[in-house]
Order: structure tokens, then sequence, then C-alpha cells
């Protein structure tokens, strides 16, 4: 049995929660992925998925599995890059936020196997700090971080893929069974975030937005993870803001369109301006596309609430202007 393509596509689908949009993604049929999920649960001797419900859940060993491939797979590419030679012209070293899901970083990966043939893109997980750390000293070819990017006179920035964020409710919350929500409407509720340090100038202005709507959190509570971030919500710890895949995942929230469209997240890659990567500034134009014209970026319409027009739709745009010291 070959242990890392079946944990490979574990990962994919416990991200997704969706057997038919994790196979979407991994570019194969769904039998043979659930015959794969089969044969990995009969391996290790433990059920990973709950289906006795109508959405899909993870059991308490898929939680443990999840996080225990995501360290076995990164291991598992590190031990294959430093084998084939790290830091060689034709592998570039990137930087990829902890939030980053599979959809966004398969496209991504993919893009760069598609459009710069012969290039290694090694990924590694970092928050903004860490990865300014890396780039600085040079283990770091190239930074994907969240705009505003701080004052950097000796990086460059790339173009930067952008969107529109909504709000993640409880399914059960007033707010939930209108088309779109006002950030004014949010008062009184927690307000669930990432922790600082991955983004802080996108925090800081994901705050100051709330202020100025008139929603000040009654208090602010962290999610380093996707799933992290649903269970509060879902258990009535909070609203988050995010993209309706991620909401998709937990069949007790609901996500709705911010009226006015206030909070747009843009990222871009980032790198050296002296001693840059040769593909640097190409993977940095390749990034942007990936990650708002593949449709790894776009999340599902979300349902209409009851008594309640269409659904709306999230949308994406590409800002080719460029940003740098």
């Amino acid at each position: 049995m070959d242990l890392l393509r079946h944990l490979r596509l574990f990962v994919v689908v416990a991200e997704e929660l969706h057997f038919s949009r994790a196979a979407d993604i991994i570019g194969m049929a769904q039998p043979p992925l659930s015959q794969s999920i089969r044969r990995l649960e009969r391996h290790l001797g433990a059920e990973l998925f709950d289906r006795s419900r109508r959405h899909v859940r993870l059991t308490p060993a898929g939680v443990v599995l999840l996080a225990e491939s995501r360290r076995l797979l990164a291991a598992e590419q590190h031990l294959r890059t430093a084998v084939a030679g790290a830091g060689e012209p034709d592998t570039l070293r990137v930087g990829v936020p902890p939030q980053t899901s599979a959809a966004a970083l398969h496209a991504l990966l993919t893009a760069g196997a598609r459009e710069l043939p012969g290039l290694l893109v090694e990924p590694r997980e970092g928050d903004e700090a860490e990865q300014l750390r890396l780039l600085r000293s040079g283990d770091l070819d190239v930074g994907l971080l969240h705009h505003p990017l701080g004052a950097a006179d000796d990086l460059v920035a790339g173009p930067a893929a952008a969107g529109d964020w909504g709000v993640v409710l409880h399914r059960a919350s007033a707010q939930a069974r209108r088309p779109e929500v006002d950030l004014a409407e949010l008062s009184g509720h927690d307000l669930v975030l990432f922790p600082r340090p991955s983004a802080p100038g996108w925090y800081d202005e994901i705050l100051a937005v709330c202020r100025a709507a008139g929603f000040t959190p009654a208090a602010i509570r962290h999610a380093g993870t996707p799933e992290f971030l649903l269970g509060l919500v879902a258990s009535g710890h909070g609203v988050a803001f995010g993209d309706g895949r991620t909401a998709a995942k937990e069949p007790r929230t609901a996500w709705r369109p911010l009226a006015g469209r206030p909070l747009r997240p843009r990222m871009s890659a980032v790198w050296p301006r002296r001693k840059a990567h040769p593909a640097a500034s190409a993977f940095a134009r390749t990034a942007a596309r990936a990650l708002s014209g593949s449709g790894a970026a776009d999340p599902p319409r979300p349902s209409a609430p009851d008594g309640a027009g269409g659904p709306r739709p999230w949308s994406v745009v590409f800002d080719g202007a460029r940003h740098g010291g």
C-alpha cells in the first residue's frame, strides 16, 4: 500500500469535507477516491469520516490523522528537496500562509508546474513574520503575503490576487436568514479571527473596517485553522469572516455576503530586491493568476435563506498593479 499517496488523498478530502469536490481538486473520479479512503481506514483500523449524516465530518481519529498527515507530508517534501539539493537555481522556496486551503495550494503548485517547467516549487508554511525573516536571511526565495504590506524597501511585491470576504454565521442566527449582512448588524457578537502574527496589517485593517462600520466585537477569539474557526462559530462562540468554501464544510454554519463588500483580501508574492531568484517575478505572476483566476479561491455560492432571492456570487478580480518599495 502506498501510504503517502493515500494520506495525500485523505488530506484533500478532510479539508474539503466533500468527496465530489475533493475528487475535482485532485483530478480523479469520486468512486476510486472513496475506495482509497476506505482502504486507508481498513489499513489503520479506524473510521476517519462520519458518513451517517447528510454532511461528511471527521471522526476523532480523522482529526488526529489530519494533523499527523500534514506533518508527515511536509517532512517527506523536505526530505525530497534536501536530497535533490535545496537552494539550487531550479528550486524555488515559497512561503505559504498557515490558513492556505488545499484547493489554493493545489492550484498554485499545478500552475507552477504547468507554466514554469523545470522549476521545483518547494512550499514552506509560515506566518508573515517568519516569511519576512527567512526572505531576508536568504532561506526563502518568495513569500505569499497579505496586503497591506509594511514598509519594506528591500522587498518587491508582484501583482495581487484579490476577492471579497463575507461573514460566517451560525445557521440559526437572525442574520443568516438575510441575503446579505451589514457589519453594524453584528454588534454584540464575538469575532473569530486568524492569529494576528499571520498577517498583522490585514488583521488590523479588518478591525478598523469593523469599527468604522459600527461593529466593535464583544471579544476576539483566534483560530489558526479553518476547522477550529468553524467549530467556534458552529458552537455559538462568535462570527467570522471568510469565503463561502470555508463555511460549506460545516452544516451548522452559513455564509452571507457583506453589504457594500467592505472586506477585500489581497495577496501578493514578495521577494528580495537584491539577489532575487531568477524565477521570482515569473512565479509572482503565475501565483496571482492561479489564486484569483483558477477557481481555487472561488467559493460555492451561498444558499439563499428562506424567503430570500437567489444566491449571490463571490467575485474574484485580478489586480495587476505592482507594489514595491
